[in-house]
Protein backbone atom coordinates (compact mmCIF):
# COMPACT_ATOMS: atom_id res chain seq x y z
CA UNK A 1 0.00 0.00 0.00
CA UNK A 2 2.82 2.37 0.87
CA UNK A 3 4.51 1.63 -2.47
CA UNK A 4 1.28 2.42 -4.36
CA UNK A 5 0.96 5.72 -2.48
CA UNK A 6 4.61 6.58 -3.22
CA UNK A 7 4.11 5.81 -6.92
CA UNK A 8 1.01 8.03 -6.88
CA UNK A 9 2.99 10.92 -5.37
CA UNK A 10 5.73 10.55 -7.97
CA UNK A 11 3.15 10.49 -10.76
CA UNK A 12 1.37 13.54 -9.31
CA UNK A 13 4.48 15.66 -9.02
CA UNK A 14 5.75 14.63 -12.44
CA UNK A 15 2.44 15.55 -14.06
CA UNK A 16 1.48 18.69 -12.23
CA UNK A 17 5.05 19.82 -11.66
CA UNK A 18 5.61 19.78 -15.42
CA UNK A 19 2.31 21.56 -15.98
CA UNK A 20 3.31 24.32 -13.60
CA UNK A 21 6.45 24.85 -15.67
CA UNK A 22 4.44 24.96 -18.86
CA UNK A 23 2.05 27.46 -17.35
CA UNK A 24 4.71 30.02 -16.50
CA UNK A 25 3.21 33.32 -17.55
CA UNK A 26 4.64 35.31 -20.43
CA UNK A 27 5.47 38.09 -17.99
CA UNK A 28 7.46 35.71 -15.80
CA UNK A 29 9.37 34.43 -18.84
CA UNK A 30 10.01 38.00 -19.96
CA UNK A 31 11.26 38.96 -16.50
CA UNK A 32 13.44 35.88 -16.37
CA UNK A 33 15.04 36.79 -19.70
CA UNK A 34 15.66 40.44 -18.85
CA UNK A 35 17.12 39.44 -15.47
CA UNK A 36 19.78 37.43 -17.30
CA UNK A 37 20.90 40.38 -19.42
CA UNK A 38 24.22 42.01 -18.65
CA UNK A 39 23.44 45.16 -20.67
CA UNK A 40 22.12 48.13 -18.74
CA UNK A 41 19.87 48.96 -21.71
CA UNK A 42 18.57 46.41 -24.20
CA UNK A 43 15.81 46.05 -26.81
CA UNK A 44 14.51 43.21 -28.96
CA UNK A 45 12.49 44.62 -31.87
CA UNK A 46 10.28 43.31 -34.66
CA UNK A 47 12.28 44.88 -37.49
CA UNK A 48 9.38 44.95 -39.95
CA UNK A 49 6.95 46.82 -37.74
CA UNK A 50 9.19 48.54 -35.18
CA UNK A 51 7.26 46.90 -32.32
CA UNK A 52 9.32 46.33 -29.18
CA UNK A 53 9.05 42.71 -28.11
CA UNK A 54 11.29 42.85 -25.05
CA UNK A 55 13.19 45.64 -23.36
CA UNK A 56 15.28 46.62 -20.39
CA UNK A 57 15.57 50.37 -19.92
CA UNK A 58 15.02 50.68 -23.67
CA UNK A 59 14.32 54.43 -23.67
CA UNK A 60 17.17 55.38 -21.34
CA UNK A 61 19.56 57.81 -23.03
CA UNK A 62 23.17 56.58 -23.18
CA UNK A 63 26.36 56.83 -25.20
CA UNK A 64 26.37 54.38 -28.11
CA UNK A 65 30.04 54.42 -29.19
CA UNK A 66 30.85 53.03 -32.66
CA UNK A 67 27.37 51.65 -33.27
CA UNK A 68 27.02 55.26 -34.50
CA UNK A 69 28.75 54.12 -37.68
CA UNK A 70 25.60 52.22 -38.71
CA UNK A 71 23.96 55.57 -39.41
CA UNK A 72 27.12 57.00 -40.99
CA UNK A 73 27.19 54.09 -43.42
CA UNK A 74 23.52 54.15 -44.44
CA UNK A 75 23.45 57.94 -44.91
CA UNK A 76 26.55 57.77 -47.14
CA UNK A 77 25.05 54.92 -49.19
CA UNK A 78 21.81 56.84 -49.68
CA UNK A 79 23.64 60.03 -50.67
CA UNK A 80 25.37 58.05 -53.43
CA UNK A 81 28.63 58.65 -55.22
CA UNK A 82 30.49 55.94 -53.32
CA UNK A 83 32.81 55.43 -56.30
CA UNK A 84 34.16 58.95 -55.81
CA UNK A 85 37.42 59.66 -54.03
CA UNK A 86 37.60 61.74 -50.86
CA UNK A 87 40.60 63.77 -49.76
CA UNK A 88 42.07 63.58 -46.28
CA UNK A 89 42.36 66.75 -44.21
CA UNK A 90 44.69 67.28 -41.28
CA UNK A 91 41.70 67.10 -38.93
CA UNK A 92 40.47 63.75 -40.29
CA UNK A 93 44.00 62.40 -40.01
CA UNK A 94 44.08 63.36 -36.32
CA UNK A 95 41.34 60.91 -35.29
CA UNK A 96 42.39 58.61 -32.42
CA UNK A 97 42.63 54.86 -32.51
CA UNK A 98 41.12 52.68 -33.78
CA UNK A 99 42.20 54.12 -37.14
CA UNK A 100 43.73 53.41 -40.53
CA UNK A 101 46.33 56.07 -39.92
CA UNK A 102 45.39 58.17 -42.97
CA UNK A 103 47.62 61.17 -43.67
CA UNK A 104 46.84 64.63 -44.95
CA UNK A 105 46.77 64.77 -48.76
CA UNK A 106 45.84 61.14 -49.33
CA UNK A 107 42.66 60.13 -51.15
CA UNK A 108 40.37 57.14 -50.62
CA UNK A 109 37.38 55.77 -52.46
CA UNK A 110 34.23 56.28 -50.39
CA UNK A 111 33.14 52.67 -50.86
CA UNK A 112 36.45 51.42 -49.46
CA UNK A 113 36.08 53.66 -46.44
CA UNK A 114 32.60 52.26 -45.71
CA UNK A 115 34.10 48.78 -45.43
CA UNK A 116 36.85 50.19 -43.21
CA UNK A 117 34.45 51.87 -40.80
CA UNK A 118 31.97 48.97 -40.61
CA UNK A 119 34.41 46.02 -40.49
CA UNK A 120 37.31 47.50 -38.50
CA UNK A 121 35.47 50.49 -36.96
CA UNK A 122 38.18 52.91 -38.10
CA UNK A 123 37.48 56.37 -36.70
CA UNK A 124 39.44 58.28 -39.35
CA UNK A 125 37.53 56.49 -42.14
CA UNK A 126 34.26 57.83 -40.71
CA UNK A 127 35.69 61.34 -40.44
CA UNK A 128 36.89 61.35 -44.07
CA UNK A 129 33.47 60.15 -45.28
CA UNK A 130 31.62 62.75 -43.22
CA UNK A 131 33.88 65.62 -44.24
CA UNK A 132 33.57 64.71 -47.92
CA UNK A 133 29.76 64.66 -47.95
CA UNK A 134 29.48 67.60 -45.55
CA UNK A 135 31.63 69.73 -47.84
CA UNK A 136 29.32 68.93 -50.74
CA UNK A 137 26.30 69.87 -48.64
CA UNK A 138 27.93 73.23 -47.88
CA UNK A 139 28.82 73.72 -51.57
CA UNK A 140 32.46 73.94 -50.53
CA UNK A 141 34.35 73.77 -53.79
CA UNK A 142 37.75 73.99 -52.13
CA UNK A 143 40.36 71.29 -51.71
CA UNK A 144 39.40 69.23 -48.65
CA UNK A 145 43.02 68.26 -48.09
CA UNK A 146 43.75 71.94 -47.36
CA UNK A 147 40.87 72.44 -44.92
CA UNK A 148 41.56 74.22 -41.68
CA UNK A 149 40.34 72.59 -38.48
CA UNK A 150 37.35 74.95 -38.46
CA UNK A 151 36.44 74.10 -42.06
CA UNK A 152 36.73 70.38 -41.36
CA UNK A 153 34.59 70.64 -38.23
CA UNK A 154 31.92 72.64 -40.05
CA UNK A 155 31.74 70.09 -42.87
CA UNK A 156 31.55 67.12 -40.51
CA UNK A 157 28.79 68.79 -38.49
CA UNK A 158 26.83 69.32 -41.71
CA UNK A 159 27.00 65.57 -42.28
CA UNK A 160 26.04 64.68 -38.70
CA UNK A 161 23.07 67.04 -39.04
CA UNK A 162 21.94 64.90 -41.98
CA UNK A 163 22.36 61.88 -39.70
CA UNK A 164 20.08 63.56 -37.16
CA UNK A 165 17.51 64.33 -39.86
CA UNK A 166 17.54 60.70 -40.97
CA UNK A 167 17.11 59.54 -37.36
CA UNK A 168 14.05 61.77 -37.05
CA UNK A 169 12.64 60.45 -40.34
CA UNK A 170 13.03 56.87 -39.10
CA UNK A 171 11.15 57.67 -35.90
CA UNK A 172 13.97 58.01 -33.36
CA UNK A 173 12.96 60.31 -30.52
CA UNK A 174 16.01 60.37 -28.25
CA UNK A 175 19.02 60.32 -30.56
CA UNK A 176 21.51 63.06 -31.28
CA UNK A 177 24.65 62.61 -33.38
CA UNK A 178 27.63 64.93 -32.85
CA UNK A 179 30.34 62.73 -34.37
CA UNK A 180 30.20 60.30 -37.32
CA UNK A 181 32.40 57.73 -35.59
CA UNK A 182 30.85 57.51 -32.13
CA UNK A 183 33.59 59.23 -30.16
CA UNK A 184 32.04 60.89 -27.12
CA UNK A 185 31.37 64.58 -27.72
CA UNK A 186 28.97 67.42 -26.95
CA UNK A 187 27.79 70.36 -29.03
CA UNK A 188 26.59 73.69 -27.71
CA UNK A 189 23.78 75.31 -29.65
CA UNK A 190 21.54 78.35 -29.13
CA UNK A 191 17.84 77.72 -28.68
CA UNK A 192 14.97 79.89 -29.94
CA UNK A 193 14.86 81.61 -26.57
CA UNK A 194 18.51 82.58 -26.89
CA UNK A 195 19.68 80.17 -24.21
CA UNK A 196 22.67 77.90 -24.75
CA UNK A 197 21.85 74.22 -25.02
CA UNK A 198 24.43 71.46 -24.76
CA UNK A 199 23.56 68.38 -26.79
CA UNK A 200 25.49 65.19 -26.07
CA UNK A 201 26.27 62.45 -28.59
CA UNK A 202 23.79 59.84 -27.39
CA UNK A 203 20.91 57.51 -28.20
CA UNK A 204 18.77 54.76 -26.69
CA UNK A 205 18.60 51.01 -27.21
CA UNK A 206 15.16 51.51 -28.75
CA UNK A 207 16.40 54.08 -31.26
CA UNK A 208 19.47 52.06 -32.22
CA UNK A 209 17.34 48.95 -32.81
CA UNK A 210 15.06 51.12 -34.97
CA UNK A 211 18.00 52.43 -37.00
CA UNK A 212 19.24 48.90 -37.69
CA UNK A 213 15.70 47.83 -38.62
CA UNK A 214 15.61 50.63 -41.17
CA UNK A 215 18.97 49.61 -42.61
CA UNK A 216 18.07 45.95 -43.17
CA UNK A 217 14.38 46.32 -44.05
CA UNK A 218 13.35 49.73 -45.39
CA UNK A 219 16.31 51.65 -46.76
CA UNK A 220 16.54 51.81 -50.57
CA UNK A 221 20.20 50.88 -50.04
CA UNK A 222 19.56 47.91 -47.74
CA UNK A 223 21.19 45.43 -50.14
CA UNK A 224 24.34 47.55 -50.33
CA UNK A 225 24.35 47.90 -46.54
CA UNK A 226 24.08 44.13 -46.07
CA UNK A 227 26.81 43.53 -48.62
CA UNK A 228 29.20 45.75 -46.68
CA UNK A 229 28.35 44.47 -43.21
CA UNK A 230 28.35 40.77 -44.18
CA UNK A 231 31.76 40.86 -45.89
CA UNK A 232 34.32 38.91 -43.89
CA UNK A 233 37.47 40.51 -45.30
CA UNK A 234 38.25 43.38 -47.64
CA UNK A 235 41.38 45.08 -48.98
CA UNK A 236 41.97 48.40 -50.71
CA UNK A 237 44.61 51.01 -51.44
CA UNK A 238 44.98 54.73 -51.02
CA UNK A 239 45.08 57.10 -54.02
CA UNK A 240 47.18 60.10 -54.88
CA UNK A 241 46.07 62.96 -57.04
CA UNK A 242 48.03 64.17 -60.04
CA UNK A 243 46.17 67.07 -61.61
CA UNK A 244 42.72 65.81 -62.57
CA UNK A 245 43.77 62.18 -62.48
CA UNK A 246 44.23 59.68 -59.66
CA UNK A 247 46.89 57.01 -59.34
CA UNK A 248 47.07 54.22 -56.81
CA UNK A 249 48.90 55.29 -53.69
CA UNK A 250 51.42 53.55 -51.50
CA UNK A 251 49.16 52.58 -48.60
CA UNK A 252 47.44 49.18 -48.61
CA UNK A 253 44.71 48.43 -46.08
CA UNK A 254 43.24 45.06 -45.08
CA UNK A 255 40.00 44.78 -43.08
CA UNK A 256 38.46 41.88 -41.20
CA UNK A 257 34.91 41.75 -39.91
CA UNK A 258 34.78 41.89 -36.09
CA UNK A 259 31.06 41.08 -35.87
CA UNK A 260 31.41 37.60 -34.34
CA UNK A 261 27.63 37.24 -34.18
CA UNK A 262 27.54 36.57 -37.94
CA UNK A 263 28.92 33.09 -37.19
CA UNK A 264 27.04 32.47 -33.94
CA UNK A 265 23.47 31.98 -35.11
CA UNK A 266 21.85 30.82 -38.33
CA UNK A 267 20.19 33.76 -40.04
CA UNK A 268 22.46 36.47 -38.59
CA UNK A 269 22.14 39.42 -40.98
CA UNK A 270 24.24 42.32 -39.82
CA UNK A 271 25.69 44.08 -36.82
CA UNK A 272 28.13 46.59 -35.40
CA UNK A 273 30.12 46.60 -32.19
CA UNK A 274 31.21 49.64 -30.21
CA UNK A 275 33.20 50.69 -27.17
CA UNK A 276 34.30 53.84 -25.36
CA UNK A 277 35.20 54.25 -21.72
CA UNK A 278 31.96 56.13 -21.22
CA UNK A 279 29.65 53.89 -23.28
CA UNK A 280 31.05 50.51 -22.33
CA UNK A 281 30.62 47.64 -24.79
CA UNK A 282 27.71 48.14 -27.20
CA UNK A 283 26.21 46.05 -29.96
CA UNK A 284 23.43 46.42 -32.52
CA UNK A 285 22.54 43.45 -34.71
CA UNK A 286 19.90 41.82 -36.90
CA UNK A 287 18.74 38.28 -37.61
CA UNK A 288 16.22 36.76 -40.03
CA UNK A 289 14.53 33.36 -40.02
CA UNK A 290 11.73 32.85 -42.53
CA UNK A 291 9.29 35.74 -42.01
CA UNK A 292 10.81 36.74 -38.68
CA UNK A 293 13.26 39.65 -38.69
CA UNK A 294 14.64 40.82 -35.35
CA UNK A 295 16.96 43.60 -34.34
CA UNK A 296 18.76 43.78 -31.01
CA UNK A 297 20.44 46.78 -29.41
CA UNK A 298 22.64 46.62 -26.32
CA UNK A 299 24.14 49.64 -24.57
CA UNK A 300 26.50 49.62 -21.58
CA UNK A 301 26.98 45.85 -21.83
CA UNK A 302 29.99 45.64 -19.55
CA UNK A 303 33.45 47.21 -19.56
CA UNK A 304 36.95 45.71 -20.07
CA UNK A 305 37.18 42.06 -19.00
CA UNK A 306 33.50 41.69 -20.00
CA UNK A 307 33.98 41.77 -23.78
CA UNK A 308 31.91 38.62 -24.43
CA UNK A 309 28.83 39.74 -22.53
CA UNK A 310 27.34 41.35 -25.62
CA UNK A 311 27.33 38.02 -27.45
CA UNK A 312 25.60 36.33 -24.50
CA UNK A 313 22.89 39.02 -24.44
CA UNK A 314 22.42 39.04 -28.21
CA UNK A 315 21.92 35.27 -28.40
CA UNK A 316 19.60 35.32 -25.38
CA UNK A 317 17.34 37.96 -26.93
CA UNK A 318 17.34 36.42 -30.41
CA UNK A 319 16.52 32.97 -29.02
CA UNK A 320 13.71 34.48 -26.94
CA UNK A 321 12.28 36.05 -30.10
CA UNK A 322 12.57 32.90 -32.19
CA UNK A 323 10.95 30.77 -29.51
CA UNK A 324 8.05 33.03 -28.64
CA UNK A 325 7.01 34.80 -31.86
CA UNK A 326 5.58 33.84 -35.24
CA UNK A 327 4.65 36.04 -38.18
CA UNK A 328 0.89 36.61 -38.34
CA UNK A 329 -1.56 38.77 -40.29
CA UNK A 330 -3.96 40.19 -37.69
CA UNK A 331 -6.36 41.79 -40.20
CA UNK A 332 -9.97 40.95 -39.41
CA UNK A 333 -12.86 42.80 -41.01
CA UNK A 334 -15.36 43.69 -38.28
CA UNK A 335 -19.13 43.88 -38.73
CA UNK A 336 -19.78 47.45 -39.80
CA UNK A 337 -23.14 49.11 -39.08
CA UNK A 338 -24.95 51.30 -41.58
CA UNK A 339 -24.70 54.99 -40.77
CA UNK A 340 -27.79 57.22 -40.53
CA UNK A 341 -28.00 60.10 -43.00
CA UNK A 342 -29.97 63.26 -42.31
CA UNK A 343 -31.69 65.16 -45.12
CA UNK A 344 -30.74 62.51 -47.65
CA UNK A 345 -32.85 60.71 -50.23
CA UNK A 346 -32.03 57.57 -48.25
CA UNK A 347 -31.92 57.25 -44.48
CA UNK A 348 -28.66 55.26 -44.21
CA UNK A 349 -25.47 54.46 -46.08
CA UNK A 350 -23.34 51.37 -45.82
CA UNK A 351 -19.70 51.54 -44.70
CA UNK A 352 -16.81 50.10 -46.70
CA UNK A 353 -13.17 49.44 -45.79
CA UNK A 354 -10.20 48.20 -47.77
CA UNK A 355 -8.57 44.94 -46.77
CA UNK A 356 -4.96 45.41 -45.74
CA UNK A 357 -2.15 43.15 -44.61
CA UNK A 358 -1.40 43.83 -40.96
CA UNK A 359 1.51 41.46 -40.41
CA UNK A 360 3.59 41.39 -37.24
CA UNK A 361 5.44 39.03 -34.96
CA UNK A 362 2.81 37.54 -32.68
CA UNK A 363 3.04 35.50 -29.49
CA UNK A 364 0.39 33.38 -27.79
CA UNK A 365 0.25 35.95 -24.99
CA UNK A 366 -0.53 38.92 -27.26
CA UNK A 367 -4.07 40.28 -27.27
CA UNK A 368 -5.89 41.96 -30.17
CA UNK A 369 -8.64 44.50 -29.68
CA UNK A 370 -10.54 46.00 -32.64
CA UNK A 371 -12.32 49.30 -32.07
CA UNK A 372 -14.68 50.96 -34.56
CA UNK A 373 -14.90 54.74 -34.57
CA UNK A 374 -17.51 56.40 -36.82
CA UNK A 375 -19.51 59.56 -37.14
CA UNK A 376 -22.80 59.43 -35.21
CA UNK A 377 -24.79 60.74 -38.17
CA UNK A 378 -23.93 62.05 -41.64
CA UNK A 379 -25.38 65.11 -43.28
CA UNK A 380 -26.40 64.78 -46.93
CA UNK A 381 -25.01 64.99 -49.48
CA UNK A 382 -22.72 62.03 -48.82
CA UNK A 383 -20.21 61.02 -51.46
CA UNK A 384 -19.02 57.48 -52.13
CA UNK A 385 -15.51 57.09 -50.70
CA UNK A 386 -16.01 59.92 -48.19
CA UNK A 387 -14.17 59.14 -44.95
CA UNK A 388 -16.63 58.44 -42.15
CA UNK A 389 -14.45 56.87 -39.47
CA UNK A 390 -11.63 54.44 -38.68
CA UNK A 391 -11.06 50.92 -37.44
CA UNK A 392 -8.31 50.78 -34.81
CA UNK A 393 -6.28 47.59 -34.28
CA UNK A 394 -4.79 47.53 -30.77
CA UNK A 395 -2.15 45.03 -29.71
CA UNK A 396 -1.85 44.71 -25.95
CA UNK A 397 -3.67 48.01 -25.56
CA UNK A 398 -1.39 49.97 -27.92
CA UNK A 399 -2.53 51.02 -31.37
CA UNK A 400 -0.76 49.01 -34.05
CA UNK A 401 -2.65 50.21 -37.12
CA UNK A 402 -5.79 52.03 -38.23
CA UNK A 403 -7.76 51.66 -41.46
CA UNK A 404 -10.11 54.40 -42.70
CA UNK A 405 -13.82 53.73 -43.15
CA UNK A 406 -15.58 55.21 -46.17
CA UNK A 407 -19.16 55.68 -47.30
CA UNK A 408 -20.08 52.84 -49.61
CA UNK A 409 -22.51 54.87 -51.72
CA UNK A 410 -23.42 58.43 -52.59
CA UNK A 411 -26.56 59.83 -50.93
CA UNK A 412 -27.83 63.04 -52.59
CA UNK A 413 -29.49 65.67 -50.45
CA UNK A 414 -33.30 65.69 -50.25
CA UNK A 415 -34.57 68.84 -52.05
CA UNK A 416 -37.99 70.25 -52.85
CA UNK A 417 -37.43 69.56 -56.54
CA UNK A 418 -36.57 65.95 -55.78
CA UNK A 419 -39.71 65.57 -53.64
CA UNK A 420 -41.85 67.11 -56.39
CA UNK A 421 -40.43 64.68 -58.93
CA UNK A 422 -41.18 61.78 -56.60
CA UNK A 423 -44.79 62.92 -56.16
CA UNK A 424 -45.28 63.35 -59.92
CA UNK A 425 -43.74 59.93 -60.51
CA UNK A 426 -46.10 58.38 -57.96
CA UNK A 427 -49.06 59.78 -59.91
CA UNK A 428 -47.64 58.56 -63.18
CA UNK A 429 -46.96 62.08 -64.41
Amino acid sequence: MKKIFAYFLIFYFCLFGSLSVLNVSAKEQENSTTSELYAQSAVLMDARTGRILLEKNGSEVRSMASTTKIMTCIVALELGGIEEKAGVSAYAASMPKVHIGVTKGEYYKIEDLLYALMLESYNDAAAVVAEYYGSKMLNDGGDITEHSREESTRAILAFTQRMNEKAEEIGCQNTYFVTPNGLDAALKTTGEDGKTIEKVHSSTAEDMARIMAYCVEKSPEKEAFLKVTQTQSYSFSSWKREGEDFKEGARSVSCNNHNAFLNMMEGALSGKTGFTNKAGYCYVGALQKDEKVFTVALLACGWPNNKTWKWHDTKLLMEYGLENYEWKDIFTKPDLPDLPVENGIEETTRIDMEEEQLGLLWSDQDELDIQIETEDVLQAPVWKGQKVGEVHYLVNGKEFASIPLCAGQSIPKMTYIYRLKQILYAFGL
